[in-house]
């Protein structure tokens, strides 16, 4: 069995945030095109990508849709 670390959430969601901008780079769209995409406003994506909100499970969904990868990717930064 897989020894999993446990971590904070402020440690996860800037863990996540952090993996999430670095798909979106990878892909080659700014945040502000990554926002209008997924109907938010840039300073809301901002705020994800620094880990300072919790996203829903939808908002996952949408950013991962416009990355054309599955979500699991964007929480797979073990």
């Amino acid at each position: 069995m897989p020894h999993f670390e446990a971590m904070t959430k402020d440690v996860y969601l800037k863990k996540l945030g952090k993996n999430i901008a670095r798909l979106r780079e990878l892909s080659g769209i700014s945040q502000t095109e990554l926002a209008l995409r997924c109907d938010k406003d840039r300073q809301s994506l901002n705020r994800l990508e620094k880990g300072r909100i919790n996203p829903s499970i939808f908002y996952l969904l949408e950013i991962a849709t416009e990355l054309k990868i599955p979500v699991k990717e964007l929480i797979d930064f073990e």
